[in-house]
């Protein structure tokens, strides 16, 4: 990828995209440079898609196991958000449902690399899974440990806490499908 530059500016002509901030702008300091490259072989897109396709493919697998299934319930009994699913459905009809939303946001993630508005769809339920499940980190009971007085997550908050970093990453990943699906538009 090269980067043009207008034949006014100083030192006109092409550079190459090893400082190519992609909003016109030329990367001059080492960070600069770094931050450039980085942004240029979307890097962050390809760690956050590939890591998340992997998490809910892995972690949708499990929650249609019994130990899954067995695993999820004090955080959906406790809350407002999914206590009644749980007393509708059980904890395995429940886990094999979970299992199956986050399969399917997965696949919708693949597949929005080459069609990014199902890429969109993905990262939509993706926002609301993780925003059900980090809300429960204030309904879920013993979610923290006491130290000498001072309360610190265990693993189960540890667990729960992890679901706030992916809620942002799934309004990411609609963002950067967001604007592949817009650039698409924009084509025809």
């Amino acid at each position: 990828m090269i980067e043009n530059t207008s034949a006014g500016a100083p030192g006109g002509g092409a550079r190459g995209s090893h400082a190519n901030t992609g909003n016109g702008l030329h990367a001059k300091s080492v960070l600069t440079k770094i931050a450039a490259v980085v942004a240029d072989r979307n890097i962050p897109f390809l760690v956050c898609s590939i890591g998340m396709i992997v998490m809910l493919l892995w972690t949708g697998k499990f929650k249609m196991t019994a130990p899954g299934a067995e695993g999820i319930i004090p955080l959906v009994s406790n809350s407002p958000l999914t206590s009644w699913q749980f007393k509708v459905f059980g904890p395995y009809i429940l886990g094999d449902m979970i299992g199956a939303t986050e399969w399917t946001a997965a696949i919708l993630l693949i597949i929005g690399y080459f069609k990014p508005k199902a890429g969109i769809v993905g990262g939509m339920i993706l926002v609301v899974m993780f925003f059900t499940t980090s809300s429960m980190l204030i309904t879920t009971p013993d979610d923290t440990i006491v130290v000498n007085g001072i309360h610190y997550m265990n693993n189960l908050g540890l667990f729960l806490f992890k679901d706030i970093i992916s809620f942002g990453a799934a309004f990411y990943l609609i963002s950067y499908y967001g604007r592949k699906a817009i650039l698409a538009e924009n084509q025809r």
